[in-house]
Order: C-alpha cells, then sequence, then structure tokens
C-alpha cells in the first residue's frame, strides 16, 4: 500500500507534464493537447493528492506571447519541472522544450518516465529512467506497479548515482 494511501504524513507527489505541444511544426500549430488529460486522470485515479503541473493548463495561449514573456514563462516551467519528484515527457516525436525540460530535471535528479516510440533516441534513452511504448503501457504501469517508485522519488528526491562530474564514460553509458 502507498504511504498516500495508508494516512502517513508523507508529502503528496509532484509530477510535471512535459510533452509536445509544437513538436516540428514550422508554423504556430499547435499538436493535439488531449493527451494532458489522459496523463492527469492516471495520475489523479493512482495518487489522488498529487501535484500535477501541466504547462498547457497553466498557459494555453502561451503560442501568443510576446518573446519576453514567452521566454519568461518557458524558463518557469522548467524550474518547474526541475522541483518536481517525477518528469512524465509524452513524445510522439521530437520536442525541443521537451528535450531542455528532460534534460534540467534529470541535471536536478527528477525521475524521468518517457512515453515514445523513439525509444533509440538519445535524450529519450540517456535520461529516461522508465520508457513506455504507449500511452495504455504507461496507464498500466502507474496502476499496478509505480506506486514504490514515486515513494522513493518523493523521499530521495536529488538523490542520483551519477553525477555531471562523472567520466562521460558513466554517463553515457550503453
Amino acid at each position: 500500500m502507498s504511504e498516500e494511501r495508508s494516512g502517513t504524513s508523507e508529502r503528496p507527489p509532484a509530477f510535471f507534464l512535459a510533452g509536445i505541444i509544437q513538436g516540428s511544426s514550422r508554423s504556430r500549430d499547435l499538436s493535439d493537447q488531449s493527451y494532458r488529460a489522459r496523463l492527469t486522470g492516471i495520475l489523479k485515479e493512482t495518487f489522488p493528492r498529487a501535484e500535477i503541473v501541466c504547462p498547457y493548463d497553466l498557459h494555453p495561449n502561451s503560442i501568443d506571447y510576446d518573446l519576453q514573456k514567452g521566454k519568461k514563462t518557458f524558463l518557469e516551467m522548467v524550474s518547474r519541472a526541475r522541483r518536481s519528484d517525477v518528469l512524465i515527457a509524452y513524445l510522439p516525436e521530437a520536442s525541443l522544450g521537451t528535450a531542455i525540460e528532460m534534460w534540467e530535471s534529470y541535471r536536478s535528479g527528477v525521475t524521468i518516465w518517457t512515453i515514445s516510440p523513439m525509444k533509440e533516441n538519445w535524450v529519450v534513452r540517456f535520461f529516461s529512467h522508465r520508457i513506455f511504448g504507449s500511452l495504455g503501457e504507461f496507464e498500466t504501469y502507474v496502476r499496478e506497479k509505480a506506486r514504490e517508485e514515486v515513494r522513493r522519488a518523493v523521499l530521495g528526491r536529488g538523490e542520483r548515482p551519477e553525477t555531471l562530474s562523472d567520466p562521460p564514460e558513466r554517463l553515457f553509458r550503453v
């Protein structure tokens, strides 16, 4: 049973929903954002007290922000990703913003779960603690097995066996 459901005072987990917004679009078009509601529902069902930070929900019109406000918002969201316990990256295709959020979160000791068919992509491989090929695979894991890993992420926040001062062959082992 998770600590959250057993009534102890452990703080609820904080999840950050990273994922494609514009992707590789050369225009101002946005990718379908409906995955965010599904991820939130899955997480809330398993972790009802969780804090879930969704940049798109917080800034649905950010595509229309001027350069200064857009940059400030992006950097604020990267900071919030770094302060989460678990970052969930939804990547049906490449996303520069999500890659930055993953890198900064990795450097800050955040647990990273990635949902993507791009299992051979270096950013996905190097910085994900778990890679799921589909939302269904992710959903099954969260509902059946994630509680202990999330509990450890909350309790051990910031602990990582690898650091940036490690030799490159250790950081980038295959």
